[in-house]
């Protein structure tokens, strides 16, 4: 009685509101008013009754998008960088507009919820999951993937998992490749900003800008790295840290969001960028070229990796749906360094001219 009132008070009933006033998925209550044979019979009018209780009008071009030839994928994301996430989505929406399927957009708020996600849009009817960093290592969504029995593709990690298809570029070489750019530079005092110890993408850059510096003959030690978690937060404490710690004529911060608080905390303490100080990222995001200097950075092709990613689990879907699932692929993409203003061929200058302003 309460939902017929909320009906003629206006409210719109949904299928959603349909599904749980019968006890099925949306994805069951689409099958019945399409009139699709795989439902029994009980469960047909146990719905009926419910569209009927609720006064039911579905939208006919809603029940389109979810009839029998239909496709709902999902997307769960937490990631601290809204420029990652920006390109993420706008990759991910054009290319389900392509493939004719549904994207369903799920926000994790902690890494213990990141199961608990994933089987509440299962309930839903998604078919299969795109997990972009750091979901893509999580193991509670990992777990939560194979329990529900559907496919997964993988965005941004720094491990190939054999039982899922992946999209990524090599981490480890896109950081080694800006390291020797600072270094040919003349750069040798050179800090780095670690990305967040959870994602698996943090150590291969870590590992990428240490073997840069061991191949220079250059030693690193603690006083060189910071600790940062890829938000911009993060990066104001590392740079803090860094330049309280060490003398660095170059900071390369593991994505673009810390690279911009580096060059912040420069700013505050009277340092030119790039004359006193080189400051580099990674990812290339819009917000690398809305600051001055523009930022010196690693494009990651993110939005090309989301529709990749769409592309594989629709590819996926099919096969599945045909009874005959493709293999596994992990798919390699690749990487550009864009030099830009905020990094440039060290200055004679630089240390003893910042040695006096740390006195």
């Amino acid at each position: 009685m309460a939902r017929k009132s909320a009906r003629r008070s206006g409210k719109v009933v949904t299928i959603h509101d349909v599904a749980r006033h019968a006890g099925v998925s949306p994805m069951t209550v689409s099958r019945v008013m399409n009139s699709e044979p795989n439902v029994r019979e009980e469960t047909r009018a146990r719905v009926m009754a419910s569209v009927k209780a609720l006064r039911y009008s579905p939208n006919l071009a809603a029940r389109s998008l979810a009839s029998a030839n239909g496709m709902h994928i999902g997307i769960f994301f937490r990631n601290p960088s809204a420029g990652y996430l920006s390109e993420l989505l706008l990759g991910s929406l054009d290319q389900s507009r392509r493939s004719g399927c549904q994207l369903v957009i799920e926000q994790c708020d902690s890494p213990e919820k990141d199961r608990e996600a994933i089987h509440r849009l299962v309930k839903g009817g998604i078919d299969g999951v795109v997990l972009p960093a750091p979901l893509c290592d999580s193991e509670e969504a990992l777990r939560g993937v194979a329990e529900a029995g559907i496919p997964a593709v993988l965005v941004s990690s720094g491990r190939t998992p054999p039982e899922h298809s992946a999209v990524h570029i090599n981490n480890f070489e896109a950081s080694r490749a800006m390291t020797r750019h600072l270094l040919g530079l003349g750069h040798k005092n050179i800090g780095f900003i670690n990305g967040h110890p959870a994602q698996t993408s943090s150590g291969q850059r870590f590992r990428g800008f240490i073997e840069a510096m061991t191949e220079a003959g250059l030693k690193v030690g603690p006083h060189q790295v910071a600790q940062g978690y890829f938000d911009y937060r993060s990066g104001l404490t590392a740079a803090e840290q860094l330049l309280k710690n060490f003398t660095p004529t170059a900071i390369f911060a593991s994505n673009d969001d810390m690279a911009l608080a580096t060059m912040a905390i420069a700013h505050r303490r009277g340092l030119d960028v790039p004359g006193d100080l080189s400051i580099v990222g990674f990812d290339d995001t819009p917000l690398a070229t809305t600051v001055w200097p523009e930022l010196t950075t690693i494009r990651q092709p993110i939005a090309d990796m989301a529709r990749e990613a769409v592309r594989l689990l629709v590819d996926q879907i099919r096969g599945r749906r045909a009874g005959d699932p493709p293999p596994v692929i992990h798919k390699l993409l690749k990487f550009t360094l864009v030099e830009r203003q905020s990094s440039a061929a060290v200055s004679a200058r630089s240390a003893p001219r910042r040695k006096r302003k740390a006195k």
